[in-house]
């Protein structure tokens, strides 16, 4: 299995040396070669197994020789260990015809988990075998840095620095970012929002002495290995709900559109999956792209669903060079346009091509509220604001396959806005209690690369 670049400049890789790498050379993303394809028996066969098995088997394909098989069997094993749900990503009717795909059952209540999770234990067993230290820089709108902290503290041959925007996040999740304990764990506060974050972040990859001189990483959903963790509960969901024998359709709350390009990758793969709708917040360049063909970037406003307030969608690259025929000279005309000018417009085929794949539908401040209190009283489900999010879009989505809305974390990460569209405050877990008791641990840093970059050269022990 071989890992090309969306951009077409970059080395090609395998499983392995894309998954440490992250970002390509280039600026461009990893994508397989060819996508692997299951046939209607291989689908049919995943009904009624454990998530571990279901990983196992639509995962395999893609890594090639990284692993081997009983090794690839272990780590998955491990990297669902500590979730409570023995289901993993367990499906919740809400309505007739629609479900909730919980994906907070995981050791930071968020779907990030099921992906960092897995992606800590491939990058242990990798660097392990290979006698090798590196430096994990990840930006997080809130739940990555999470999820990153959890699977890779305390480990020997990581240092990991998340970068955090400054007042945008929930304090739940900037907690679970600023109070563990691990000392190869920093957290930069950094003055700014995500967008800030993430160009910091690639910025340092395109800095090829800092990057080869730090042995930089990547585990935002830039890394492909990311997103093939989360295909995997597509494939869950819709053979529970029927497939291969039925379409199953699928809206997601997204903001950098990592997590429903894993859908696109499903479907590429032979899941029958009907419709990929994209749910956005007032933070809408997504929904306003698929509407317009007019890809450009507007102000990030905050709001009470703080891990979609993006307007650089990272993974729609991706998306873009499947749209553009596999076109990696297009792609990299438009990112160009979009980091020079802002914005461009998507070509009258490549809208046509997103539009065959993905809906899309917006939900503002207000309604978000106004969806977590109505399902609450329709079916007593409590809504985390981004499920809100998509559970009102998936509304406006009716249709004659079942519709699963993918609820991307616990209530409790977001308990003001919770409270103040219910008068119910979500509590933790009780394994996370005392969470606000916990010493908080952080550095402010400043929106600029140089002071960011040397103050990682200080920090880095290995």
């Amino acid at each position: 299995m071989r890992y090309i670049s969306t951009r077409g400049q970059a080395p090609v890789l395998s499983f392995e040396e894309a998954m440490l790498t992250g970002l390509a050379r280039d600026g461009g993303l990893y994508l397989p070669e060819a996508v692997p394809q299951m046939t209607a028996a291989d689908i049919a066969a995943l009904a009624g197994q454990p998530y571990e098995d279901v990983a196992f088997r639509v995962m395999r394909p893609f890594i090639g020789d990284a692993f081997a098989e009983a090794e690839f069997a272990d780590i998955i094993a491990r990297a669902y260990a500590t979730f409570t749900h023995a289901a993993r990503a367990p499906l919740v009717q809400l309505g007739p015809n629609h479900f909730l795909c919980e994906l907070f059952h995981g050791p930071t209540l968020a779907f990030k988990d099921f992906a960092m999770q897995l992606i800590g234990q491939l990058f242990q067993a990798a660097l392990a075998r290979r006698g090798e230290a590196i430096t994990i820089v990840t930006a997080t709108s809130g739940d990555t840095g999470a999820a990153a902290v959890e699977a890779f503290a305390g480990l020997d041959n990581v240092e990991l620095f998340v970068l955090l925007p400054k007042g945008r996040v929930s304090e739940v999740q900037r907690r679970q970012m600023t109070t563990p304990t691990a000392q190869n764990v920093h957290a930069l506060v950094v003055d700014g929002h995500f967008d800030d974050c993430q160009a910091l972040l690639k910025d340092m990859f395109n800095d090829f002495a800092f990057r080869d001189g730090v042995r930089l990483a990547g585990v935002n959903s830039i890394n492909f290995a990311r997103v093939l963790a989360q295909v995997v509960y597509y494939f869950s969901s819709a053979t529970s709900l029927g497939a291969p024998h039925r379409a199953v359709d699928f809206t997601v709350p997204t903001g950098n559109f990592g997590d429903i390009f894993a859908g696109y990758i499903a479907k590429r793969m032979g899941l029958p999956v009907g419709r990929l709708i994209v749910a956005t917040n007032q933070n809408d360049i997504l929904d306003r792209t698929l509407r317009t063909g007019q890809h450009v970037r507007h102000g990030v406003t905050p709001s009470i669903s703080p891990s979609m307030d993006i307007q650089v969608s990272s993974n729609f690259e991706r998306a873009l060079y499947y749209a553009y025929g596999e076109d990696p000279a297009a792609v990299a005309h438009e990112m160009a346009a979009l980091k020079e000018g802002g914005g461009f417009t998507v070509s009258q085929g490549a809208l046509e091509s997103l539009r065959e794949t993905y809906a899309s539908g917006r939900a503002s401040e207000a309604e978000t509220s106004a969806t977590i209190a109505a399902e609450r009283s329709a079916s007593g489900e409590i809504l985390c604001p981004h499920t809100a999010v998509g559970v009102k879009v998936a509304g406006e989505h009716p249709g004659a396959d079942p519709m699963v809305t993918l609820a991307t974390a616990h209530p409790a990460k977001f308990p003001d806005a919770v409270e103040a569209a219910t008068g119910l405050r979500p509590p933790l877990p009780i394994r996370m209690g005392d969470l606000y008791e916990r010493p908080e641990r952080m550095t402010e840093v400043p929106n600029n690369l140089a002071t960011v970059q040397g103050l990682i050269r200080e920090r880095i022990q290995h």
